[in-house]
């Protein structure tokens, strides 16, 4: 059986040309041909997977299907809480919990008709990583197994590049599903802040974290938050906004759509590779044909927005895990021990300062997106590096393409542009105005159905 989207096989399920238990045999047997190499997995629940499948089918069979995630094999960032099944944060500190209750999303989605697969791999507590002084290995890029997946949704989007699963969750503080879409050249957005419960997720930073889907289409992004997204009373951070049908204007195309250019991000304050610059300037050409407004627009140094993000996030976490850390440091990973405690050298008049410059930048970025629907930027530098070359201290070297967006709480997605000098992905960002889910996914899906991108899968899943 071919690698289906979760479009495709969404289609071949209601039209009971697909058997959801056939599709889960063979999701579970790509897990256990290919998953020795790439670590994506903490658990398989291959039990579970096929009681989901099993359920799956006798709906298909007679006529009950819930809507097109039933019978789709998901999995989970091992962050999302799943009652009954072993949740740890890739740390040794939760390696034996097992939580009570599932987290919303991961309700939402099992309501749905979702197939549980298993937990994937993360950073440890979505931050520290990739460590190799953990009770389970990084997960590794399927593109080339030497190479970095990107963090913390490391599994997810290894997982998803390989066509172990069909779509998954990550969460994203600075970057963190568009970072691994971007070096294993799937797709993966942030919603805008609030959109999706985080109640059941692990939390990193309450007010930088965002629950999000990833998978190898924005399509398939689409119909997964269609899943996710809707209000949590429970989550004091939830929006209680109606939830808009995210793939009813896919087939629109671009024409008319007003594109802003952050050009110094990616080529003064944060050089990207030739490869991915080559990539971006080749999607606004196309853009721009398809009948888009493309002009260039200028924002505060990504550093400003780093700074301001990554101070916040620290903090944050050393608010959630200082007390553990003052009883279990060495329970800890090196890396996120040391990223974290880093935050208690922090003052209340830096934590106040830059919660008055985020402010500012919000205001400068909602100005900006004024008169435009899309800011288009870098997701990453270039392609994936060497997963044994990476310093401790990389995330504080060069500011984040990825954490504008966070700091604004603004949507954002992730997609593929081709590829690299090194024949791994390369990629482009796209953001926009709070809520503009359906316009990003509108652009990004009429990019991508016109390259050959998507059919190009890593040489380990053929």
């Amino acid at each position: 059986m071919s690698i289906l989207t979760i479009a495709e096989a969404a289609k071949q399920i209601a039209a009971r040309k697909l058997s959801p238990v056939e599709l889960a045999q063979t999701q579970l047997e790509r897990i256990r041909r290919l998953d020795p190499q790439l670590h994506a997995f903490l658990l398989v629940t291959e039990e579970r997977a096929i009681a989901d499948a099993k359920a799956a089918e006798a709906r298909q069979m007679s006529g009950s299907l819930r809507g097109p995630l039933d019978g789709i094999p998901i999995a989970h960032k091992d962050i999302y809480c799943t009652a009954g099944i072993r949740t740890t944060a890739h740390s040794k500190l939760l390696e034996t919990n097992v939580p009570a209750e599932d987290a919303h999303t991961v309700k939402k989605w099992t309501d749905a008709g979702t197939v549980l697969l298993g937990k994937l791999a993360t950073h440890e507590f979505a931050f520290g990583g990739p460590s190799f002084d953990l009770p389970w290995p990084p997960a590794r890029n399927p593109w080339d197994t030497e190479h970095f997946t990107a963090g913390s949704s490391s599994g997810t989007g290894a997982a998803v590049a390989a066509g172990l699963i069909l779509g998954g969750t990550g969460s994203d503080t600075g970057g963190s599903i568009r970072g691994p879409a971007a070096l294993c050249g799937i797709a993966g957005i942030k919603p805008t802040y609030g959109l999706s419960s985080r109640r059941g997720i692990l939390p990193l930073a309450f007010t930088l974290d965002h629950a999000g889907p990833m998978a190898w289409t924005a399509e398939d992004c689409a119909l997964l938050l269609q899943g996710m997204a809707g209000h949590d009373p429970l989550d004091p951070a939830s929006v209680d906004r109606l939830v808009p049908n995210f793939t009813a204007d896919l087939a629109k195309g671009v024409k008319g759509l007003r594109i802003g250019v952050v050009r110094h991000f990616f080529e003064t304050d944060h050089r990207a590779s030739d490869a991915t610059r080559k990539g971006i300037d080749d999607a606004l050409d196309f853009f721009r044909t398809e009948g888009a407004e493309v002009r260039d627009i200028t924002l505060s140094p990504a550093a400003d927005y780093h700074a301001v993000g990554y101070l916040l996030m620290i903090t944050e976490a050393f608010t959630l895990h200082g007390p553990w850390m003052r009883k279990h440091f060495h329970d800890y990973g090196e890396l996120f021990r040391d990223r974290v405690a880093l935050a208690a050298t922090i003052s209340g008049p830096d934590i106040v300062q830059a919660t008055r410059r985020r402010r500012m930048l919000c205001q400068e970025m909602a100005r900006a997106m004024a008169d435009l629907d899309i800011i288009v930027s870098a997701s990453q530098p270039g392609e994936a590096p060497k997963i044994a070359d990476l310093p401790k201290w990389v995330n504080m070297e060069k500011p984040s393409f990825t954490m504008p967006f966070n700091v604004t709480g603004f949507p954002a997605i992730s997609i593929c542009t081709g590829f690299g000098e090194g024949g791994l992905p390369v990629s482009i960002q796209l953001a926009g105005k709070p809520f503009s889910e359906p316009t990003l996914f509108r652009a990004a899906h009429a990019y991508e159905t016109a390259m050959p991108w998507r059919s190009n899968r890593p040489a380990m899943a053929a």
